[in-house]
């Protein structure tokens, strides 16, 4: 065994609050408003919007509901969901890269392509996919046990890599052969420049205009655009030779068909649930993985905790790694409350409303933060400290479902919830047993809201070895 410092066991009860934007106490000038919404939509919520259950009134982007409460959002994403669909500044930032995929579809193309990929994300598929998620991840061990200890290392960059490793290897069957570094660069930008919200996009000003951000971005949607039409010819021109093939993502999608109509996705179609489910798949659960990764940096003694259930875990089959990881999935969890990795979900309400006696206009634009709903004061005890133990078997039975919504809720709720809980409970464990990150001194990140939250500037840490290298 290698000797590694021990953890600071004198910091160990202190409670940690992680680095979080400070909310306004004071209404922000439109000006201010709209230059924060530029810079990182999370800095423009007030303290009102984490104290109170519901927040209406009229802003810059016209007349805006924000709710917070279970009972409100259980109203809007379940109850009435039928009355509220995906909103225009939503579509104007998502649809110019992932198109008419999952995220952004409605009606019936969504209702074809959700029916058509919801046997991949059954719990028996999700558990076949397990050994895969193990073996990719001792991969990653593998590599990185290789450097020596204090190396400083992209966490954020391993997160993606190992994230995107799995989703090909196990959704994608290995069909994307384009090097990963090249996809990463490329979603980056996406996020980076698609993912500023415009100015003249708050005013719907004509599309003619130029929004720089979204020129900067093209290179990138016009990269991932012609990925898309090489995978997809691939794979046909293997049906068409009478191969056989994977029953993974891609076939499925090709071989959908509306049952009513008969009619099959277009090649449109199917490239954009591609490109969603790379992207979106495989970037959200790395910022969560790499906030985890953070926040246990900052809190040794719940480190301790979960680097004893991965050394014991090592010894237990795979599948059963789950169930008996509860700090570490707890983790992960309260890594996913304090920064979830859609932090705004917004709605356009089709006809007018109501919700806890608050008028909900036609037309209006309604807003379900998950950052606000997981950090409400009305909701959680402490919500700005990191506090793992909230979610370990017996206190997470408590939380009410509509306090705690990271995968979103209601018919829309991603179909991937599942599959990113395994995949990130396999990938912690698996590193956790062999190595320890830490953070430089004076060294931290902010949370940075890009469509996703990511960390800014990008996470970087020391790397110290913890064991010689292990089989499995």
């Amino acid at each position: 065994m290698v000797d590694i410092p021990a953890l600071p066991r004198e910091a160990a009860k202190r409670p940690y609050r992680p680095p979080a934007p400070i909310p306004h106490t004071k209404r922000m000038s439109r000006l201010q408003f709209i230059l924060s919404l530029r810079r990182n939509p999370v800095e423009t919520w007030g303290v009102w919007h984490f104290e109170k259950p519901v927040v209406s009134g009229v802003t810059v982007m016209g007349h805006v509901t924000v709710v917070s409460a279970p009972e409100a959002i259980k109203h809007i994403m379940v109850d009435n969901v039928g009355n509220y669909v995906k909103d225009r500044l939503q579509l104007k930032v998502l649809k110019p890269g992932l198109g008419e995929g999952l995220l952004t579809a409605e009606g019936e193309n969504w209702k074809v392509a959700r029916r058509t990929l919801a046997p991949l994300f059954s719990p028996r598929a999700v558990e076949g996919f397990t050994q895969a998620m193990q073996n990719q991840s001792a991969a990653m061990v593998t590599r990185l046990q290789k450097l020596e200890n204090g190396t400083r290392v992209n966490v954020s960059a391993e997160m993606a890599r190992i994230t995107f490793e799995i989703l090909a290897d196990t959704l994608f069957s290995n069909a994307i052969t384009t090097d990963q570094q090249k996809f990463a660069k490329a979603f980056t930008s996406y996020f980076e420049n698609q993912g500023r919200i415009s100015p003249l996009d708050i005013f719907n000003a004509p599309a003619w205009i130029p929004r720089p951000s979204k020129i900067m971005a093209q290179p990138a949607i016009q990269f991932l655009e012609g990925e898309m039409r090489q995978i997809i010819a691939r794979r046909r021109a293997q049906i068409a030779r009478g191969e056989t093939v994977s029953r993974d993502i891609l076939t499925l999608l090709l071989e959908a068909n509306d049952p009513e109509t008969g009619q099959g996705l277009s090649e449109t179609e199917v490239g954009a649930n591609i490109v969603t489910f790379i992207g979106a798949g495989h970037e959200t659960t790395a910022n969560a993985l790499s906030w985890t990764l953070f926040l246990l940096a900052k809190h040794p003694q719940i480190l301790a905790e979960v680097e004893a259930e991965a050394d014991r875990a090592g010894e237990l089959p795979v599948a059963d790694w789950l169930e008996n990881l509860p700090m570490t999935r707890a983790a992960f969890e309260e890594a996913m409350r304090l920064y979830p990795p859609a932090p705004t979900l917004s709605r356009t309400a089709i006809a007018a409303d109501e919700v806890m006696g608050i008028t909900i206009p036609a037309k209006s634009l309604v807003v379900i933060s998950p950052y606000i709903v997981h950090r409400h004061k009305l909701l959680w005890d402490e919500p700005n400290y990191f506090r793992p133990e909230r979610f370990l078997p017996g206190a997470r039975e408590k939380i009410d479902r509509f306090a705690y919504i990271p995968f979103g809720a209601g018919p829309r709720v991603c179909i991937g919830q599942r599959f990113a809980q395994h995949e990130a409970v396999i990938i912690l464990a698996s590193l956790l047993r062999q190595v320890r990150f830490s953070m430089a001194k004076g060294e931290g990140v902010v949370p940075l809201q890009r469509i996703t939250l990511r960390p800014s500037p990008k996470l970087e840490m020391l790397i110290t070895q913890r064991h010689p290298l292990r089989a499995g």
